[in-house]
């Protein structure tokens, strides 16, 4: 992954010679989705985390979006002792409602794109993303995928481990949720903001004039 996000940076500095970037871009966000899987199945057999009914039950969702909700829900159950009454501010508290909220607003909003659209590029579907009977285009995907940058697939890269290190804290332990959990969820909420409000076209604009000045080093020292 990290050489794929270097290769890509080097393609944005020199202005995309090769006509590679979007390539680049879409192994990226391959990469980054089985990666979440990966991570999925990680926090699943994490020790002292969920058992196997637990584990079972997550992994029998029919999607890998779904699992990931599953599991932020079972990690809040898990965590307040809730076995079958519904997750809200009377069952959870004001705060761990809210914090709910906002992983699974994560995941349908920022990650949902990257999470679905791992089997479509696995596939080879990496200009056109197909409905699952290959008979249409799902265009939602289509425009989705198209407006990811490198800059915002960092940040997603980035939204993954901090949700995933967020459902750890509630699952293993009171004591490491006590001293983990506040950490990850504001860093959390720091990505979502930087993924808001940087300007993609400052961060090219940045990496271009890098380049450019290291090459009129280069050849002021000749």
């Amino acid at each position: 992954m990290g050489h794929t996000s270097r290769l890509a940076k080097s393609e944005i500095a020199s202005k995309d010679p090769q006509k590679s970037l979007q390539s680049l871009l879409r192994l990226y966000a391959f990469l980054i989705g089985a990666w979440a899987e990966t991570r999925l199945k990680k926090l699943l057999h994490e020790e002292f985390g969920f058992d196997d009914q637990l584990r079972a039950f997550i992994e029998g969702q029919s999607s890998q979006l779904e699992q990931w909700q599953e599991a932020v829900d079972q990690a809040f159950r898990k965590h307040h002792n809730i076995r079958h009454a519904a997750l809200n501010a009377q069952t959870l508290g004001v705060t761990h409602s809210a914090r709910r909220d906002a992983l699974q607003e994560v995941l349908s909003d920022e990650l949902r794109i990257i999470i679905e659209i791992r089997n479509k590029l696995a596939h080879g579907q990496w200009v056109y993303p197909f409905n699952n009977e290959g008979t249409s285009i799902e265009s939602e995907k289509y425009q989705l995928i198209n407006q990811e940058n490198l800059l915002s697939l960092q940040f997603k890269y980035a939204l993954v481990g901090h949700l995933a290190e967020a459902v750890h804290d509630l699952v293993v332990s009171p004591a490491t949720f006590e001293r983990d959990f506040d950490n990850h969820f504001r860093r959390l909420n720091q990505v979502r903001t930087n993924l808001k409000r940087r300007d993609y076209r400052k961060y090219e604009n940045n990496l271009i004039q890098s380049r450019e000045r290291a090459r009129a080093a280069r050849t002021s020292n000749q």
